[in-house]
Formats: C-alpha cells, sequence, structure tokens
C-alpha cells in the first residue's frame, strides 16, 4: 500500500504544480482546494475581485481533465437557468430535458450570494444530494461533482446572504488574499512580458483523468487510517467551539465529520497513511471558520472566528501519535 499512498502522493504533487504554472502565490489556497477536490468536498472562495479565482479553478480543471463550466451569479438568475428546462418536442408532443450548466465535474459559481433564495435552493440540493429534480424525474450529476463559489467580502448592495444550510455544505471556505510584493511583482513582470495567464492555462498537460480523481477519493475515505484519539481530539476542537463566550453558534457535527476527512486528505497529499494532529490542524481553520458564528459584540470588538479556532487549537491537549 505504500508504494499506492507514494504514487498517488506524487500525482497530487504533480497536479499542485501545474496549477501553480499560471498561479502565482496563494500557496494556501491551491492547497485548500486540491484538499477539497480529494476529499469530494465543496468550497467557498471568499475574496476581493482580480485575484485571479476564476484562473484558479480553470487551472485546476486542465490538470485533472475535468468537465468546467461557469455560472454567473445575478439577482435574476432562475433556478432552471442552472438546473436545465424541459423542452417541449413538437414532433411527438413529448418533452426532453435539456441539462444546465450544473451538469459538470468542476463547476464555479461565480459571486454566488448575487443570487435570490429561490435559485439558492437549486444551488443546495445539486450540492447535497448531487443530482436535480426536475418535473418529478431525477437527474444524477457526473461524478466527480465539486462546487467552488466566489463571494466578494466588502460589496453587500444586491446581495443575499447565504442559508445556514448551505453554507454548512461547503467543506472548506478560503480566503483569498492579495499577493505580497514580491508575487505582485512577479505578476506584472509576466504580463508585461506579454503572457497572458488564459493563454498559459494551454501548456498545463493533464496529470490524472475524473476516474482517477474518485479512485483518490475512495482510497482517502478506505486506505488513510485515523486513530481513536485523533477522532476524541477532532471532537474536542468541536465541542469547545460551542462553549466559547464569544460564539453564537458553533460548529456541527458536520464540521467533525470533514475535520477527519480532511485530516485523511491532507496525510494522503503529504505521502502518509495515517492522520496526525498536525494534519488536523492544518485543515482547521478552512473547515471552521464559516461554522463558527461570532456573537455581534465580540464581532464589534474584532473578534473573528479565526480568532477563536487558534485559541482553541493552542489550548486543546495534542494526542500522541
Amino acid at each position: 500500500m505504500n508504494n499506492d499512498i507514494n504514487s498517488i502522493s506524487q500525482r497530487l504533487q504533480q497536479i499542485r504544480d501545474s496549477v501553480k504554472k499560471v498561479i502565482v502565490g496563494q500557496e494556501d489556497v491551491v492547497e485548500g482546494v486540491l484538499l477539497s477536490i480529494l476529499s469530494d468536498g465543496h468550497v467557498l472562495l471568499e475574496g476581493a475581485p482580480g485575484l485571479a479565482k476564476t484562473l484558479l479553478v480553470r487551472a485546476f480543471s486542465k490538470a485533472t481533465s475535468c468537465e468546467f463550466k461557469r455560472i454567473q451569479f445575478t439577482p435574476d438568475l432562475m433556478p432552471t437557468d442552472i438546473t436545465g428546462v424541459n423542452i417541449y418536442q413538437p414532433g411527438d408532443g413529448s418533452f426532453k430535458f435539456q441539462e444546465g450548466p450544473v451538469f459538470t465535474n468542476l463547476l464555479l459559481a461565480d459571486e454566488i450570494n448575487r443570487a435570490p433564495p429561490k435559485t439558492q435552493a437549486a444551488m443546495l440540493e445539486a450540492m447535497q444530494e448531487r443530482q436535480v429534480s426536475a418535473e418529478n424525474q431525477i437527474y444524477q450529476l457526473p461524478k466527480p461533482f465539486i462546487v467552488l463559489a466566489t463571494q466578494n467580502p466588502i460589496e453587500q448592495e444586491g446581495t443575499y446572504p447565504l442559508p445556514e444550510a448551505q453554507v454548512d455544505r461547503f467543506m472548506f471556505k478560503i480566503i483569498v488574499d492579495y499577493p505580497n510584493e514580491d508575487e505582485e511583482f512577479e505578476i506584472v513582470k509576466r504580463y508585461t512580458a506579454g503572457h497572458d495567464a488564459y493563454d498559459e492555462l494551454e501548456n498545463i498537460s493533464p496529470v490524472v483523468g475524473p476516474e482517477d480523481i474518485i479512485n483518490f477519493q475512495r482510497f482517502v475515505r478506505e486506505k488513510i487510517r485515523i486513530s481513536d484519539d485523533i477522532m476524541k481530539y477532532i471532537v474536542r476542537i468541536i465541542k469547545l467551539t460551542r462553549e466559547s463566550e464569544e460564539v453564537m453558534i458553533g460548529a456541527s457535527p458536520r464540521a467533525s465529520l470533514w475535520l477527519a476527512i480532511a485530516g485523511k486528505a491532507h496525510a494522503l497529499f503529504d505521502g502518509r497513511d495515517y492522520v496526525n494532529p498536525g494534519d488536523i490542524q492544518r485543515v482547521a481553520r478552512g473547515i471552521l471558520r464559516h461554522r463558527v458564528i461570532i456573537s455581534p459584540e465580540w464581532e464589534f470588538e474584532g473578534i473573528t472566528s479565526d480568532t477563536i479556532i487558534d485559541r482553541i487549537l493552542r489550548n486543546v491537549e495534542v494526542p500522541r501519535v
């Protein structure tokens, strides 16, 4: 099995390196998206416009040979614009279902919080059940199916808050921050030398295919070991998110499940067949920050979910492996 782990780990590293051909910096973001794909979980990317979020998802689709589609969410977007619609066939008087853009492997839901609640409900079914309901028929989405949604953290006009049930369906919430000076210099240098990032996508050679991704996801769940002590460590972390006085709503049991799966994925990425506490600590922020809701009075004082998560990780006793 060690040969399998080493082989998969090397291919995952190759995917990361392929994406890095067009993405400058953003190491944590690239790793987070890779882990979400490996874990079969959706990811919410939060950051200002112009930080290459669309380019990032396109690069992953190239490196994994996965079909990619993009939906620009707007206030007038209807559920059928996402899921598809039954079209009348005049020849025999029947209806034929025309698949919407949600029928893909990697779906970029751009500015997802601009869509009205009715449209969000359609996304919720697709994300949770991996299916679409239309006219009393169920249509299964292809595998793998990963939603990578973006939202702007600043601009609020014309946006709708995402329902808590939908936010909880995202495995990761990843903050896409500005590049540092050296990284931004490299971006400017590439652009002024005539290297268009989207043209560079054509230079990304596929590393794996959709079937490989499915096999990797199965390997994570079935072959990577996680001890009882590590699972108890996870449960203690989650429990403390609910007991902090600054927290209005703590993490749900789904957070415990995702912490375990993400820890397994990180172990495989690192070339190990077992989870250690470092794996859990590495993924904790991304798993928990959108599930730990700070009370308004403490939020006004500058307390964030990341503040609470970091404090918990410092204070919880780390088990020996």
